[in-house]
């Protein structure tokens, strides 16, 4: 993954330190760049769907409804596809960068060797007895350490990500997310990062980073 990610908030405002030069760079998302909330509105109402769909059992009268209701927002959507470098879709500068792939991150602090903030992963991400899927957590670590990678530094792309699981990690409950940037060896960066339940390790990870040269994509 490209060391662009999450464009996180401390509190509701947009986090400094980088964040926002990284993730703009190269994009144009035109109106919602300059005015990101009604978009980021309209995904943060996605994302409490794929909770609520997670989460539900409905009778085959509602299951033949809201296809019907996906389907008239896909029509919407079918005629307004851009490029890449055009698409608002993980590239704002909002709580969880206006994308639901990943969990949201509301990053407490942000500074170029080290992060900390909180995530809750939501009904979506379940995996089974009230934990996380494991596959959401290396990516949610891939979030907070891409972009601490290169926060005020050139951009960069993940190498390597090992992630040792110490717990489970519990759905629907706030959970504490600390990264810190640990070397810099020629193009190579290495960083580390931690899950924590309150005093339990849930999981914790260590990746390399490698700068990308000029014009490289």
């Amino acid at each position: 993954m490209f060391g662009s990610s999450t464009g996180e908030s401390v509190g509701e405002g947009a986090i400094g330190g980088g964040w926002s030069s990284v993730s703009h760079r190269g994009f144009d998302a035109g109106v919602h760049q300059e005015n990101p909330q009604p978009y980021a509105a309209m995904v943060a109402v996605a994302r409490d769907m794929l909770d609520e769909l997670a989460g539900a059992n409905p009778p085959l009268d509602v299951v033949e409804k809201v296809s019907a209701h996906l389907a008239d927002v896909q029509t919407l959507l079918t005629d307004h596809q851009v490029s890449e470098r055009r698409r608002p879709f993980g590239h704002l500068d909002v709580p969880g960068r206006a994308q639901c792939m990943s969990p949201v991150l509301r990053m407490h602090r942000w500074e170029r060797d080290g992060a900390d903030g909180v995530v809750t992963f939501g009904k979506y991400y379940l995996g089974g007895n009230g934990a996380a899927h494991g596959g959401t957590i290396p990516l949610m670590f891939d979030e907070v350490l891409g972009r601490l990678a290169s926060t005020d530094r050139t951009p960069c792309r993940t190498a390597y990500l090992h992630v040792d699981f110490r717990s489970i990690t519990p759905i629907d409950v706030e959970l504490t997310v600390t990264g810190r940037f640990e070397r810099e060896e020629g193009r190579k960066r290495y960083l580390r990062a931690e899950l924590r339940h309150d005093d339990v390790v849930c999981a914790e990870a260590e990746g390399l980073f490698i700068e990308l040269k000029p014009g490289q994509p």
